[in-house]
C-alpha cells in the first residue's frame, strides 16, 4: 500500500483495504455492490484515509453485493442493501454509547433485517421490481475479531499462512446437501444446481440472519467476493495470490483477472483487508478458523424457504418477469432437476428436502408466479 507505515502505540489494529468490481465478460450491467467504511469517521471512499487506517472502537465495516432480478432490480436491491446496513449501522451502533461485541453483533443483525424489510417492501410495491433480491455478506471488525453477518452464497475467507478458510458458510441448496452427507464438496462445484441459493434479502419479507465471529492474527487476510470470483477461482489460488501480493490493489486486479480468464460469466467483486498492529497476537497452531457462530443463537441454519432462489444467466422464462440472457432470475425448481437431486443419493434425507420443495412449489404457484 502507498503511504507511510501507521504505527500503533496503543495496542490498535491496522487495517489495508482495498476493493473492486468487474461486470465480467458476459453481462451487460453489473448487479454487484460493495461497501467499505470506517464507522467512527463515516469514511466510505477508498483513498489513503480509509486503505490504511488504525481501527478505531467502532470498528470498520466490509461488505459485499450480489443482487438478482430482472429490469435492473439487481443493482437497485444491491445498492439498497450496502446503504440501509451502513445507514442503520450508523443510527445504532455508532450513535450509541456501548462498543462491546454484543452490542456490535446485534446491530449487525437488525441492520440486515432492515435492509430486507426495505427491499421487500419495494418489491411489493412497484411490480416492475417484484421478485428482486440480493444475497449479503457483511463482515465488521471490531477489536481482534471479525463479525459476519451472512445471507445467501457470496464468501468471506480469512487467508492465513498461505492457506484460505471459508468463514461464512453458502446459504444454498449444495451446501445443504452437503452438510447432510448427501453430496460432496467436489460433486457440489460441478452440480447444475449449484446456483440455487436458500435466502437471499428481498423476496421473503423475514430471513434468518446467520452471525459468526472469527479472532484475526497479526498478517491475516479477510477476503470477501460474490460468486462471479469464488465459483471460478478455487481458494488455493485466491490464497496464493492474496499471499504473493503486497500490494492490494494489485491483488484485487490479478483476482478479478483469473475469473475473466476463467470464462467471466457473472460479475466479479471482491474486498482484500489485511489486518496488523500491536493488539493483534501471532497465530498459533490451535486456532481455530472457519464457521463459528456467534452467541447462543441456536441453529442458524435457514430453513427450506417455500422456493430456493435459482440466481441464473439462462434464457428468458415466459411469464415469470422480465428477464434477459445477462440478468439473474428467481425460478421455481424443475422437475428434472428434482429427479436429478434424488439420483445423487436415494435417502430420507434428500427425498424429504424434494418433497418439502414440490408441495410448496404447488400450493404457492399463484403467489409466487410472476406476471406478464
Amino acid at each position: 500500500m502507498s503511504g507511510p507505515p501507521l504505527r500503533s502505540p496503543d495496542g490498535s489494529v491496522i487495517v489495508d483495504v482495498f476493493a473492486r468490481t468487474d461486470v465480467g465478460r458476459t453481462r451487460e450491467h453489473n448487479e454487484d455492490a460493495f461497501l467499505v467504511a470506517e464507522l467512527a469517521t463515516g469514511h466510505t471512499s477508498l483513498d489513503d484515509r480509509l486503505e490504511h487506517h488504525v481501527a478505531t472502537d467502532h470498528g470498520t465495516l466490509f461488505m459485499v453485493a450480489d443482487g438478482m432480478g430482472g429490469a435492473a432490480a439487481g443493482e437497485i436491491a444491491s445498492a439498497m442493501a450496502v446503504e440501509t446496513v451502513l445507514e442503520e449501522l450508523r443510527s445504532r451502533w455508532v450513535a450509541g454509547d456501548r462498543t462491546d461485541p454484543e452490542t456490535f453483533a446485534a446491530a449487525l443483525k437488525v441492520a440486515t433485517d432492515v435492509a430486507n424489510a426495505r427491499i421487500h417492501r419495494m418489491a411489493a410495491e412497484q411490480p416492475e421490481y417484484r421478485g428482486m433480491g440480493t444475497t449479503a455478506t457483511i463482515a465488521g471488525l471490531l477489536g481482534d475479531t471479525l463479525y459476519v453477518a451472512q445471507v445467501g452464497d457470496s464468501r468471506a475467507y480469512l487467508v492465513r499462512d498461505g492457506k484460505a478458510r471459508q468463514i461464512t458458510k453458502d446459504q444454498s441448496l449444495m451446501q445443504r446437501l452437503i452438510d447432510a452427507g448427501e453430496i460432496t464438496e467436489e460433486e457440489a462445484e460441478h452440480s447444475e444446481r449449484r446456483n440455487i441459493i436458500l435466502q437471499a434479502l428481498g423476496p421473503e419479507p423475514s430471513i434468518r440472519t446467520e452471525i459468526t465471529h472469527q479472532q484475526v492474527r497479526k498478517g491475516d487476510t479477510l477476503v470477501l467476493c460474490s460468486d462471479g470470483l469464488s465459483g471460478l477461482v478455487r481458494p488455493d489460488e485466491i490464497a496464493r495470490i492474496v499471499t504473493e501480493e503486497r500490494d492490494l490493489k494489485v491483488a484485487c486486479k490479478r483476482l478479478i483477472d483469473r475469473a475473466n480468464h476463467n470464462g467471466g460469466p457473472d460479475n466479479i467483486t471482491v474486498v482484500i483487508a489485511r489486518f496488523d498492529g500491536d493488539a493483534l497476537s501471532s497465530a498459533a497452531a490451535g486456532d481455530a478458523v472457519g464457521h463459528q457462530v456467534f452467541g447462543s443463537q441456536g441453529d442458524v441454519t435457514p430453513t427450506i424457504p417455500m422456493e430456493p432462489f435459482r440466481r441464473q444467466p439462462g434464457t428468458p422464462i415466459a411469464n415469470r418477469g422480465i428477464i434477459s440472457g445477462e440478468r439473474t432470475a428467481i425460478t421455481r425448481m424443475t422437475t428434472a432437476e428434482m429427479a436429478a437431486v434424488r439420483k445423487q443419493r436415494r435417502t430420507l434425507v434428500v427425498l424429504l428436502i424434494i418433497a418439502a420443495l414440490a408441495a410448496a412449489a404447488w400450493v404457492f404457484r399463484d403467489r409466487l408466479t410472476f406476471g406478464p
